[in-house]
């Protein structure tokens, strides 16, 4: 039933993900929505990114026909904040997703082979103002590598390209510095934590999305690796890296020095657009509503608990 709703891309399928997420928002933080006017303020932009999100993941799909004509995307992303709602919480990890994001869709637009430097430029700069807000989002950059092998491997100049991106927010960053705190670096600019703790996930809920999440990820990705040698010619580079993109999430979620949920946003693009492509071949209706209710079912189990 759910799935058919999103079968086809209409407009109605971004609001009802859209009131989904807002439900799952406001039910979480509704103490500091309500708590006073800056925290409300500050609560509602984190909500406004979330939404953005949403709406970006949903153009660069449909412009990029990344899945066939439906809204399967955006559904398993409004299904992935309703399990991990802790995803909203911290405004630095948003902003550094949504980078991200802008990062991931110039890599995704090159398949087109048009401004091929300009876009490599532009991804590793989004990547870079990325890692100002959280610093493993760095890792990412080995995405633009991965374009590079498939893109632009014969060519130095493209090579030299993303670095060049890299440089210029690094140059951005100390001027930022000089003209505000009248200094190069500050000390705390170099404080980079990293943790392979793993206590925190030691819960019951925790253990049971986290249980699910690595079954499917690993399922759709062990069946992504496959099916990308089927996938036209032109796209395949971008299919390849969609699923590396959810791979290296995988790692900055590992290395992450908060161990709360939040550090699995990373991964819920990339996942999104891989189970999308996974849901919408499957031919039994019965088994993609598994798939979808296994994210429904699991959030509402670890309330009980």
């Amino acid at each position: 039933m759910i799935t058919s709703i999103f079968s086809k891309s209409k407009p109605i399928n971004f609001i009802i993900v859209a009131v989904l997420v807002i439900f799952v928002f406001v039910t979480t933080y509704y103490n500091q929505l309500f708590y006073d006017f800056s925290s409300a303020l500050s609560m509602l932009s984190k909500l406004g990114v979330v939404l953005f999100l949403i709406f970006l993941l949903d153009f660069i799909v449909s412009k990029n026909k990344l899945t066939q004509n439906n809204s399967y995307a955006i559904m398993v992303l409004g299904l992935l904040f309703f399990m991990f709602p802790g995803a909203m919480r911290y405004s630095d990890l948003l902003f550094a997703g949504l980078f991200n994001l802008f990062a991931l869709r110039r890599l995704i637009n090159l398949h087109s082979k048009i401004d091929i430097k300009k876009k490599l430029f532009d991804a590793a700069f989004w990547i870079g103002l990325a890692a100002l807000f959280y610093f493993w989002s760095i890792l990412f950059f080995a995405l633009v590598i991965v374009a590079l092998i498939y893109y632009s491997q014969n060519d130095l100049k493209n090579v030299i390209i993303p670095f060049v991106g890299l440089l210029t927010i690094l140059i951005l960053f100390v001027a930022f510095n000089i003209l505000f705190h009248d200094t190069f670096f500050k000390p705390d600019d170099f404080n980079r934590f990293s943790s392979l703790d793993l206590t925190p996930y030691n819960t019951k809920s925790s253990i049971i999305k986290l249980t699910v999440l690595a079954t499917l990820h690993i399922w759709i990705l062990v069946y992504f690796f496959r099916i990308i040698p089927d996938k036209n010619k032109k796209l395949k580079p971008t299919y390849f890296i969609i699923a590396w993109a959810s791979i290296i999430a995988v790692l900055v979620a590992i290395i992450a020095p908060e161990k709360n949920g939040s550090e699995f946003i990373f991964l819920f693009v990339p996942f999104s657009i891989m189970m999308a492509n996974y849901v919408e071949v499957i031919s039994e209706r019965w088994f993609k509503e598994v798939f979808v209710a296994l994210l429904i079912i699991t959030p509402l189990l670890t309330l009980l608990l």
